[in-house]
């Protein structure tokens, strides 16, 4: 097979993508470069970027319900306003994305890396945060369940992040 650019077979469609994924695992002997990438507003809906590289890639009010972004390099990447709905970002690096506004629905973030993410206003109705990172995260303005912070581990370095989270939660609560 001839090589192409990443960004030339994900331009071809998502079905063309993940079929690349899946038959040229060999030709990938790194994750898929798309750094800096932009991707604001395109159709994404169950692509297979696990480990890809997605650093400072934009992504805004991308549809991405639904797909594999587990160990993707997400640092620093805009998913503002993204829908994120149902995604697999286990292990993902997503220190210091912009994810305001995003739609995180029943998103699994277990690992995952959100030190410095910027989650106000984001929908995390039934994420799963069990053992992710959220140093300095902000979570200011963002939906989430009650019953959604039982999946965060409360391991000591989190537990302060855990309890900026649920105090956020029930201050958005009683003021609806």
């Amino acid at each position: 097979m001839t090589y192409q650019k990443p960004s030339s077979i994900l331009a071809s469609g998502n079905v063309l993508w993940n079929t690349w994924r899946r038959d040229y695992p060999d030709v990938q002997a790194f994750e898929p470069d798309l750094h800096a990438v932009d991707l604001h507003q395109a159709h994404l809906r169950g692509i297979d970027f696990h480990e890809a590289d997605l650093t400072e890639a934009d992504l805004h009010h991308a549809d991405l319900r639904g797909a594999d972004l587990r160990a993707a390099d997400l640092r620093h990447a805009n998913l503002r306003g993204a829908d994120l709905s149902d995604v697999h970002l286990q292990k993902a690096r997503l220190h210091g994305a912009d994810l305001r506004e995003a739609k995180l629905c029943r998103a699994d973030l277990q690992g995952a890396d959100l030190s410095h993410a910027d989650l106000r206003g984001a929908d995390l109705l039934g994420a799963n945060f069990k053992k992710a990172l959220l140093d300095e995260a902000q979570f200011d303005e963002a939906h989430a369940s009650t019953q959604g912070l039982i999946e965060i581990d409360h391991d000591k370095h989190l537990e302060r992040e855990a309890q900026r989270l649920a105090n956020v939660v029930l201050h958005a609560a009683a003021a609806a």
